[in-house]
C-alpha cells in the first residue's frame, strides 16, 4: 500500500467555509473518479495543539490522504485524464500544497 499525504493551505482570500465546501462537494467527487485510487480521505483541521517551544508556525487547512494498492496503481492514477482534471481543479481553491509519499507499518 502506498499513500500520499498532502498538506493543504486554502487559496488566499478564500473563506474557510468556501474552501471546505469546494473541497467536499466539487473536488472529492473528482478524486473518487480517478482510476488507481483505492481510498480518498479528507482531514479537515479543527484546531491544533502544540507546546509553545515546538510551534513551527505551520498553518494548514486540511490534509488529503490518498491510497494506492501499489506503485503501478499510483502511476496509472497520476497519468490519467481524471487526475489532470483534479489537478486543474486544485487551482480553484488551493493556494499551497505539499505532498509526501508514505508507506505504513503497523507496530504491535
Amino acid at each position: 500500500m502506498i499513500k500520499s499525504m498532502t498538506l493543504i493551505v486554502r487559496k488566499q482570500g478564500m473563506s474557510r467555509e468556501d474552501f471546505e465546501r469546494h473541497w467536499r462537494e466539487i473536488h472529492a467527487p473528482l478524486a473518487k473518479g480517478v482510476p488507481g485510487i483505492s481510498r480518498y480521505i479528507q482531514w479537515h483541521i479543527e484546531g491544533a495543539h502544540a507546546r509553545q517551544e515546538q510551534d513551527i508556525g505551520v498553518q494548514i487547512d486540511g490534509i488529503a490522504e490518498v491510497w494506492y494498492e501499489d506503485r503501478a496503481a499510483m502511476e496509472r492514477a497520476w497519468g490519467s485524464e481524471e487526475m489532470r482534471a483534479l489537478a486543474h481543479d486544485r487551482a480553484q481553491f488551493i493556494g499551497q500544497a505539499s505532498t509526501l509519499l508514505v508507506s505504513d507499518e503497523l507496530i504491535r
